[in-house]
């Protein structure tokens, strides 16, 4: 969790950098286009579709007698993944014109735009093949209980990013950030490789697509990349109906996005990250009640972090995008822009953080289906909600586009866990609602306290409003829900010092 918090802010810093430079304008709108396409390659054949299948076999392989098997597996899934994504990348960089036509028709409203977005697209499918290996790397030092160099590979990307902004912007302005871009590709796999060597794989070029371990990887994760794909569709439309609507919109969606991630991924990304060969070691002894506790011990812990957050970034949202952004060419009207979009996505912070354990509580128990059909259907709740909201309420802009994604999540993760409750015998819910009312009733009232904040401060700066509001939020949060006795309130502190503690003998 440390070192995601370290990738969040460097991926700050990027962002920064970013919002200055290019704003909210034309040339980062076509960049944030051209990167849709080889992100969603990584997607569907490295990202989440293949890590959720190949993590769990690897891991059982592994508490075997002949651990071999495992390499075996993990060579031929290597191979094949590099095999795959360098020959996807070939054939999407002779098709670039007419697939950013595809994904943004609207930016041939503006003359170049297209042609600039075509032409970064080939320079970022340089980076899938790279992040494809990267990835797999990650699965096998999780699966071996090292995660500091995986969970750090993030932070390398976005510094090959600040490398390129720093350095190339200068010399070839937005195309500086697309190789800077590669670079940070680059970077993500090699943290990794210092870590992945001590582990002495016995890697080996071989594509054996026989092999009856790699038809069962392929097997789980079929039903995943149709989940995935469904995913990359409202990615699709999303960028599609952002690109025609005001100049700035999808920069908007973007920069709101990867805000509003920031905490996700440091508090439930992380925890799921982390907890997923728990998870699979339980299940392949077919303990459920360890599995059940081990899920409910999770979210606890998740509300715990996820509301307080949500009530802060619904509170102090706007002022962290001005004190952030608002430098160069990114003005008030880019600051409006992705405020509005962020508070829709906040709004769904808690839904989006719950599913990421969620999901991998049916991957545990090897159910790549369920979180699949569920995920499709609450995709294509998604694309209708957005495409209805870019059409009758156009007011909303990118925000309802971000709305759309809330909606449908929630409706996903509510679904998902009843399921999930059914296969396990429960999910201890008392106890998890006790947990969730005094938490809830802690962070509401921590957001109106900043609320107050803010007007009280409205003529001081907004630097000294922003870091005053985040300590005070902080400070009022922990003493209430130590007041209302949350179990948490307590464990959190002890379990850092202990932690500290053993580190420094």
């Amino acid at each position: 969790m440390a070192a995601f918090v370290l990738s969040n802010l460097t991926g700050l810093v990027r962002q920064i950098l970013i919002a200055n430079q290019f704003g909210t304008g034309l040339e980062i709108d076509a960049f944030y286009a051209a990167q849709t396409l080889p992100e969603i390659l990584f997607s569907l054949a490295a990202g989440g579709a293949l890590a959720s299948a190949f993590v769990p076999t690897f891991t059982e392989l592994l508490n075997r007698p002949d651990p071999q098997a495992a390499w075996r597996l993990a060579s031929s899934t290597v191979t094949l993944v590099a095999l795959v994504l360098a020959a996807a990348s070939a054939l999407a960089a002779l098709g670039a014109p007419w697939l950013i036509g595809l994904l943004a028709p609207g930016l041939a409203r503006t003359p170049g735009q297209a042609d600039l977005a075509a032409e970064l697209l080939r320079i970022l499918l340089l980076s899938p093949m790279l992040f494809g290996i990267s990835g797999l790397i990650m699965g096998m030092l999780n699966a071996h209980g090292r995660f500091l160099a995986a969970a750090l590979a993030p932070t390398f990307y976005w510094l090959g990013m600040i490398l390129g902004l720093v350095f190339l912007t200068p010399i070839f302005g937005i195309r500086g950030l697309a190789w800077g871009a590669v670079l940070g590709a680059a970077l993500h796999l090699g943290v990794q490789l210092p870590a992945f060597l001590q582990l002495r794989p016995a890697l080996r070029p071989r594509a054996e697509i026989r092999d009856p371990l790699v038809r069962q990887v392929v097997g789980l994760m079929g039903p995943r990349l149709v989940g995935v794909g469904a995913v990359q569709l409202n990615t699709i439309v999303s960028t599609n109906l952002a690109s025609a609507l005001v100049t700035g919109s999808l920069t908007a969606l973007k920069q709101a996005w990867q805000i509003f991630t920031m905490p996700q991924v440091v508090l439930a990304q992380a925890l799921g990250i982390a907890i997923l060969p728990t998870f699979s070691a339980q299940a392949a002894k077919n303990d459920l009640d360890g599995l059940r506790r081990s899920l409910n011990e999770a979210l606890r812990l998740l509300f715990v972090l996820a509301l307080p957050a949500t009530a802060g970034l619904l509170a102090l949202g706007g002022l962290v995008v001005k004190v952030l952004f608002e430098y160069g060419r990114f003005d008030a009207g880019s600051t409006a822009l992705v405020t509005g979009a962020l508070v829709a996505y906040t709004l769904g912070l808690v839904s989006h953080s719950v599913l990421e354990l969620v999901v991998r509580g049916f991957y545990a128990l090897k159910d790549t289906w369920t979180p699949v059909w569920v995920g499709a259907l609450a995709m294509g709740l998604n694309v209708i909600l957005s495409i209805a909201f870019a059409l009758l309420f156009q007011s909303l802009g990118a925000a309802g586009l971000a709305l759309a994604n809330t909606v449908a999540t929630t409706i996903e993760v509510a679904v998902l866990a009843w399921l999930l409750r059914g296969r396990l015998g429960g999910l201890a819910l008392r106890s998890l609602a006790s947990v969730t009312v005094r938490v809830g009733l802690a962070a509401l009232l921590m957001g109106f306290g900043l609320v107050v904040w803010l007007m009280l401060m409205q003529a001081q700066s907004s630097w000294l409003t922003l870091a005053g509001g985040i300590g005070l939020g902080g400070i009022v949060y922990w003493g209430l829900i130590w007041v209302l006795g949350v179990p948490e309130a307590r464990q959190i502190p002890e379990l850092i010092f202990r932690r500290l503690r053993r580190r420094a003998v």
